[in-house]
This record gives structure tokens, sequence and C-alpha cells, in this order.
């Protein structure tokens, strides 16, 4: 994760999109190469990027903008791309360098912000997790997400699980999640979620059609249940718009740990593939409140803290979990698809 020359980052994004479903995607992203060495504002803007470009996930800040084109009918010339009828990287490379020299100016703001992936398909490994602290700290929850994006996550109560054959959440629900399971099934266990709230730096308004659809641009093109599941997640916020507020992590968890904690409810922290963007000074006063919290938890009021983030050693999603009082030591519960397609459970 932690590459500072930009092509091997350009290069080991492309192999990760192509290992998980995503050849077309990782074709373009190789098309962004022979862009370095040209005089476009794009290349400039990768061949000088600072710091670490997987980390700040630099390349696919503009795969978004090369989708969005697609997506806005700006440029047909991507199609062949995203269809899988392009393969010969040379001709991708072609249409890469075509489209970025004629929308040189409308890509370059793309790499203003990280990639918003506001993925439902996280919540499974959210929501099997509050299986298991059930029966640690539940059954009871308020939950308070980090990264919110759009909110999509903080409607899980609202979603339709399916967890190794284990249901919990709304049948009816136009959010079907269901992973291809792997391992023990979780713990058939009562979960109530009496609040779901949640941060975000620049959040998305899902029923602003055009932040819908910026969100729809950072999806890998040929992953067409997920660009369906951002389309479910618009249906669930025209009923009820989700409860995020435009604030940093830091000061959100200090907030919300502020508050006088709910009797007979577990407060839990959740979040999903957000962590490597948090400021390290931010990770730390986060880490610090929750574990200060933690030293003030009881069983009438406890706290939890669920993450699914990324192992820099083995480049795995891991669903990892602490609870006060008595489980503060992290338990790593399984790991995940980065976004949802399965999920293995150790059965902890």
């Amino acid at each position: 994760m932690e590459i500072v020359n930009v092509e091997a980052a350009i290069r080991w994004q492309a192999e990760h999109s192509t290992r998980n479903g995503a050849p077309a995607t990782g074709r373009l992203l190789l098309g962004l190469v022979p862009l370095l060495e040209t005089d476009l504002a794009v290349g400039e803007k990768m061949r000088t990027w600072p710091g670490l470009s997987l980390e700040a996930a630099m390349p696919l800040r503009i795969a978004g903008g090369f989708h969005n084109l697609h997506l806005t009918g700006g440029d047909d010339r991507l199609g062949p791309i995203y269809r899988g009828e392009a393969t010969d990287q040379d001709a991708v490379d072609a249409i890469v360098l075509a489209v970025a020299t004629d929308h040189d100016a409308a890509l370059l703001p793309w790499f203003d912000g990280p990639p918003q992936t506001n993925e439902a398909g996280r919540s499974a490994g959210v929501m099997a997790a509050l299986l298991w602290l059930s029966g640690q700290i539940g059954p009871r929850f308020a939950l308070f997400e980090l990264g919110s994006s759009a909110g999509i996550n903080t409607m899980l109560d609202r979603f339709d699980f399916d967890l190794g054959g284990v249901r919990a959440g709304v049948e009816d629900s136009p959010m079907k999640i269901a992973p291809e399971w792997r391992g023990p099934p979780p713990p058939a266990a009562p979960v109530e979620i009496v609040s779901v709230r949640g941060c975000d730096v620049a959040p998305i308004d899902l029923l602003d059609p055009a932040q819908a659809l910026r969100l729809k641009s950072y999806v890998w093109a040929e992953v067409t249940e997920r660009l369906a599941r951002i389309d479910a997640a618009v249906a669930l916020a025209s009923q009820r718009r989700p409860d995020v507020v435009r604030r940093d992590a830091g000061e959100f968890v200090a907030s919300v740990l502020s508050e006088e904690p709910p009797y007979g409810v577990a407060r839990v922290l959740f979040h999903t593939i957000v962590w490597q963007y948090l400021p390290a000074e931010t990770r730390a006063a986060i880490t610090a409140a929750m574990e200060a919290a933690g030293a003030r938890a009881t069983a009438d009021s406890p706290l939890a803290w669920i993450k699914i983030e990324t192992n820099r050693q083995t480049f795995r999603h891991e669903i990892r979990v602490r609870y006060w009082p008595g489980g503060a030591e992290e338990h790593v519960l399984g790991t995940v698809h980065a976004h949802g397609a399965w999920l293995e459970w150790f059965g902890v």
C-alpha cells in the first residue's frame, strides 16, 4: 500500500482491480501509465503527486473521472473498454490517451478528493459483527459511522441481509445484501438498531441526481450489481434521508462520546475502508477517545468499535472488533471482499 513511485502505484491498482473482478477497469488504469510521459495536465498531476499515491487512492480518483465521462455520454470512445470489447492494451492505451487529450481540463478536478465508494456490500461485515456483539454486549445498538459519504451504510437498519443463511434486517427492503458466504454462519442473534448516524468531510446527497451520478462514477463499471445497489440506496433515501453531518471524523467521535450514554444500549463506532484516508493525528485522537470512553463503559452502557479495514501486511480486508467492558483487545472475526462480494467468517 505504501507505494511512492507513481507508475508502480498505478500498476498495483490495475492488478488489484483485475484480481477483484474488474479487468476492464484494470486495463483502463494501465492506460494511465503512458500519460505520465505526456505534457497533459493530468500527466503532470500524476507525475508530481506528493506522498503515498496508493494510500491516497490517486489512480482511483482519475479512474472515476473517466467513468464519469462514460456515464454522462461525454465520450463514447470509452464504451469498448468498459464493455470488455477492447482488450488489447495498446488499443486501450490509445483510447485513454485520446480521451485524456480531449478532456484534460475536465478530468483534472477528479484528483482533488479521494474516491467515495459508498459500498453497501460492506455492510455485511458490519451486520455480521453486530450479530456477534449481540451475544457480548447487545442486542440493542446505537451506531455512528466515520466517512459515511452519501450515508448508504447508515441505512443498514433498512437492508435485507442473508449472511450464511442467517437472516437480519427488513425482508422486503430493495437493498438485498447476500454475499457468498465462507466458513460457519454467524450467530443467529437478535439485533435491534435504535439509531444510526454518520459524518463525512464532504457528504454526498443521494437525492441530488448529479451527486448520485458522481458516486456511481467511482464504481468499477463492469460490476453492475454495485451500480444497482446505489439505485436501491437512492430508493431508501427517498423514503427517509440518512442522518449524515458534515464534520471532521475526530470532532464527530469526540462529540458523540461526550453525550450521556443511553441506558441499555451499546454505542458502536464503525467504519469501512476509511481509516487509511484519515490523518495520523486524527486516527490517534479517535483511538485515545474510544479507549478513554471504553474505560468508563459499563454493562448497562457498553461501547464497541467495528473496523473493516485493510491489513497492510496481507492486503486483506479484516473485520476487527473491540468492546468495553470485557473485550478491549481486538477480535478478528473474518475477512471480506473489498466490495462485499464474499465474506469469510472465522467463527470466533
